[in-house]
C-alpha cells in the first residue's frame, strides 16, 4: 500500500472521530499506523504522553494556534476521561468563563475527590493544577460547553475576596447581569454564610445596585445573621450606569473601557483642533496610500509591493489571468483596499466637516468592510452573502490566547461598541479603545485588523492628528500589544506602541 493511500485511511479514520465530537483524542482512538502517519504529516499533535489533538500540516513549529483552538473542549473531554462526573472547575474559573472571559488561561483550577494535588502541563505554557476540594453537584452544578461549572449563585459565594481585586471586569460583569436578591439569599441563607453576605452587599452597591445590596443585608439579618457590608473591589474604578441587558458580553464591553480609558488619557498625546483645511488633510492620505496599503496588508499575510498597489490603484490588474492563486488573491486584497480606502477617505471628510465620529463609525464600518472584499466577490471567489453582516460562526486569532466571542454575542456586542465610540468625550481614547475593542470583538470572518486600523485612523483625524500607518516591522510589537490588553487586560503597551507610531508619522 502506498503512502498517499495510508495517509488517506488515516484521515478518514481522523474525520470520523472529528465528526464524532472528539477533541482530546486517545493513543487507543486511532491504531499506531494511522496516528505515526497523522503525526509524521501534522495532522495530528501530542499534548501530553498518551493524548493529542487535531492539527494542520502548515502551521509552523512552535505554533500555539491548534492548542488554543481546542484547549476548553480538550480540558473537558481528558478531564471526563479521568475522572468520570466527578469534577468540576473551581469556583473562579467558573465565573470567569460566566462572565464571558474565554481566553486560555495560564492554569486551570480542578477540583475532584480523585484528584492527585498535582499539576500537569500542557503546551505554551499552560496548565492545569487538580486538587481534592469539594465539586460542584447537584443545583450548584450547571455545564457550559462540556465543562462542570459551579452556578455563578453557588460561585459568588464560595470565591475568595480576592477574586474582586484580580478580575474585577469579570466580577462586575457577574453581579450587573443578576436580576435580583432571591437566588443568592437563598444559598447565603441555607449556608449562613455571613461574610459572604457582607462582601456580596458590598460590591452589589459598588456597582449600582443599591437595592440588591440593602435587600442581602436585610434578609440575612432578618434571619438573626450579623453581616456586616464590606466592599471587596479596589478604589480606582467608578462603574457605569449598566443597562439591564442579560448578555455578561455586553457589560464586559462597557465595564472594559471604562477601566481602560483612564490608562489611554496617561499615556496618548493630547487631541489637536481639528484641521480647518480638509483638502490638505485628504492630501496628504492620498500621499500616503501606497505606503499605508503595503504595510497594513502585509502585516495580514499579504504578498504586495508599492509596484503591485500602484498597479492595482491605476486599473492594470488581471486577477483572472494566468497568475497563480496566490498573485490572484494579493491583487485583489490590494484592489480591495483601494475601494476600501476611499470609502474611508469620506468618512474622514465627514468628520472633519463637523460629523460626529461615532456615529460616521457606526453608518459607514460595514461600508469599508465590504469594500475590503468587493473584488473577491466580482471575481467568484466569495458570494455576496458571505458579506451580508457580521460573522455566522466561531473564528480564532492566530497565534493568540484570546478567543473572540461568539456569534451572538458579536451582535449584542457591536451596537455597544458603538455606543460607546458616541458617547466618549475623549478624540483620543476613541481611537486607541475603537482600534482595540473591534478586534477584540472580532466582529468579521476576516478583515478584522484592517477595518480596526481604519477606525483608528478616523478616530486620529476627529483628534487632530494625521493618518498613521503602522508598519509591518513593527508587526510582533504590535500584535504582542494588542495580546497584553486582551488576555491581561493591560492597555498601556498597546496605547504606548500607537503613541510612538503617530509620532514617527510627524517625523516622518
Amino acid at each position: 500500500m502506498d503512502t498517499p493511500q495510508k495517509l488517506a485511511e488515516a484521515l478518514e479514520a481522523l474525520t470520523a472521530l472529528q465528526s464524532s465530537g472528539m477533541t482530546a483524542i486517545r493513543s487507543r482512538d486511532l491504531s499506531r499506523a494511522h496516528r505515526e502517519h497523522l503525526l509524521k504529516t501534522g495532522f495530528l499533535k501530542e499534548v501530553i504522553k498518551g493524548w493529542y489533538i487535531m492539527s494542520r500540516p502548515d502551521e509552523t513549529a512552535g505554533e500555539s494556534t491548534a492548542w488554543y483552538t481546542a484547549f476548553w473542549r480538550f480540558c473537558a473531554q481528558y478531564l471526563d476521561d479521568r475522572f468520570g462526573d466527578q469534577w468540576s472547575l473551581s469556583p473562579e474559573h467558573s465565573l470567569r468563563l460566566h462572565a464571558g472571559d474565554t481566553g486560555v488561561p495560564a492554569q486551570v483550577l480542578v477540583r475532584a475527590p480523585r484528584a492527585g494535588n498535582q499539576k500537569t502541563d500542557f503546551p505554551h505554557g499552560t496548565s492545569i493544577f487538580e486538587t481534592r476540594a469539594m465539586i460542584a453537584t447537584g443545583d450548584a452544578l450547571t455545564h457550559l460547553d462540556g465543562l462542570r461549572l459551579f452556578t455563578i449563585e453557588e460561585a459568588l459565594i464560595r470565591v475568595q475576596e480576592s477574586f474582586f481585586t484580580q478580575h474585577p471586569t469579570e466580577a462586575r460583569t457577574i453581579l450587573a447581569i443578576t436580576p435580583d436578591a432571591s437566588a443568592l439569599l437563598a444559598r447565603l441563607l441555607a449556608g449562613g454564610h455571613t461574610r459572604a453576605a457582607g462582601r456580596l452587599a458590598g460590591a452589589f452597591r459598588n456597582i449600582g445596585k443599591p437595592g440588591i445590596a440593602q435587600d442581602l443585608i436585610d434578609s440575612m439579618k432578618a434571619a438573626g445573621h450579623d453581616v456586616r457590608e464590606q466592599d471587596p473591589f479596589s478604589a480606582g474604578i467608578t462603574s457605569p450606569a449598566l443597562p439591564r441587558a442579560t448578555s455578561p458580553h455586553v457589560h464586559r464591553i462597557r465595564l472594559k473601557w471604562t477601566a481602560l480609558r483612564p490608562s489611554v488619557i496617561a499615556h496618548f498625546p493630547k487631541a489637536k483642533p481639528v484641521t480647518n483645511d480638509i483638502a490638505t488633510y485628504l492630501g496628504a492620505m492620498d500621499d500616503l496610500y501606497v505606503t499605508d496599503a503595503y504595510h497594513s496588508l502585509s502585516i495580514e499575510g499579504y504578498q504586495v509591493s508599492p509596484e503591485l498597489i500602484e498597479k492595482v490603484r491605476a486599473g492594470d490588474w488581471n486577477p483572472s489571468g494566468d497568475q497563480e492563486d496566490r498573485a490572484v488573491t494579493d491583487a485583489l486584497a490590494a484592489r480591495g483596499y483601494w475601494e476600501a480606502f476611499q470609502s474611508v477617505r469620506e468618512s474622514v471628510r465627514a468628520v472633519l466637516e463637523g460629523s460626529d465620529a461615532g456615529h460616521v463609525a457606526e453608518r459607514d464600518l460595514n461600508l469599508w468592510y465590504r469594500a475590503l472584499f468587493t473584488p473577491s466577490v466580482a471575481a467568484g471567489i466569495l458570494q455576496p452573502s458571505q458579506l451580508a453582516g457580521y460573522r455566522n460562526g466561531p473564528v480564532y486569532i492566530r497565534g493568540s490566547q484570546h478567543v473572540p466571542m461568539n456569534v451572538a454575542a458579536v451582535r449584542d456586542c457591536m451596537p455597544v461598541l458603538f455606543d460607546l465610540l458616541a458617547g466618549e468625550p475623549d478624540p483620543t481614547v476613541r481611537a486607541v479603545l475603537g482600534h482595540f475593542m473591534l478586534v477584540y470583538i472580532h466582529p468579521f470572518s476576516d478583515g478584522n485588523g484592517r477595518t480596526a486600523r481604519f477606525l483608528m485612523n478616523v478616530m486620529l483625524a476627529a483628534a487632530g492628528h494625521p493618518w498613521t500607518v503602522i508598519k509591518v516591522e513593527q508587526r510582533a510589537a504590535y500584535m504582542a500589544s494588542l495580546e497584553a490588553a486582551s488576555v491581561q487586560g493591560d492597555i498601556a503597551p498597546f496605547t504606548q506602541f500607537l503613541a510612538k507610531a503617530l509620532r514617527d508619522q510627524f517625523s516622518a
